[in-house]
């Protein structure tokens, strides 16, 4: 008779210690989610900047280069992307449109093939920002792009 008794008072305490063990993380939770999310689980929110800064796109299509190689001329096809503030008057990227392919073709066409073929997109890109930007500042306008992308590019 005393075992049953021993069972019943630890299934009791077991019960009561559930029951409190719920209401606690009820009671938490509902903290939790009122406070909104914390810790690890916080959403991260971007900067305000970055909200509110837009860019807008002007492709510069089929800049054509020939290339000097060992054996035979090749050429190099590339389709250019110019990335401007979204203020900036679509008109202006128009009317740079010859003096970058200009830029690019005069840099291009000085390289040797192999030079070229081994640069990384990243640094064609670099390259063509910087020169672009020189041949801008020497003619006295102001540069209304922010970044040179390259889009596409063909080597042949």
């Amino acid at each position: 008779m005393a075992l049953p008794r021993i069972i019943l008072i630890v299934l009791i305490i077991n019960t009561l210690v559930l029951l409190g063990s719920v209401g606690l993380n009820l009671h938490l939770l509902n903290n939790i989610s009122a406070a909104g999310p914390v810790g690890l689980f916080q959403a991260a929110e971007p900067p305000k900047e970055s909200l509110t800064r837009e860019f807008q796109f002007f492709p510069i299509e089929k800049v054509i280069v020939n290339l000097r190689g060992q054996n035979r001329e090749h050429y190099f096809v590339l389709d250019l992307v110019l990335q401007a503030e979204l203020e900036v008057d679509q008109r202006r990227l128009e009317q740079i449109d010859p003096i970058v392919r200009n830029s690019v073709v005069a840099h291009l066409s000085g390289l040797d093939f192999q030079e070229l073929r081994a640069m990384s997109i990243g640094e064609l890109q670099g390259r063509l920002e910087s020169v672009l930007v020189a041949d801008l500042a020497a003619r006295n306008l102001s540069q209304p792009f922010a970044h040179v992308l390259v889009s596409k590019m063909i080597v042949q």
